[in-house]
């Protein structure tokens, strides 16, 4: 159930309140029991995964995921194409027979 954070008007109390996302917002301050409230903008939680559930390596290290990256072949750079020589080629030389 996401939680909603309220502001009173009359009272100027913030609270929070968890309640199923189908549910009409509140319309009174758990505090003062009067005023209207009107539901904030939050950044909400964070999402924690909790249990048996979920695989140890979902939450890996950034060390371990540098490291883990030296060692497979398809995340390794292709090497640079060897450029052509910039110099002219040299003029064939004769034999004075």
């Amino acid at each position: 159930m996401p939680t909603y954070e309220y502001r009173c008007a009359a009272c100027g109390n913030q609270f929070e309140a968890s309640q199923p996302i189908t549910a009409a917002p509140l319309t009174k301050c758990n505090l003062c029991g009067s005023g209207p409230v009107e539901r904030l903008i939050s950044s909400g939680g964070g999402l924690i995964f909790k249990g048996s559930g979920f695989y140890i390596t979902d939450y890996r290290s950034s060390s371990y995921k540098r490291d883990a990256g030296k060692e497979s072949p398809s995340t390794s750079k292709p090497s640079p194409a060897k450029k052509p020589d910039s110099t002219p080629p040299k003029p064939p030389t004769t034999s004075g027979d």
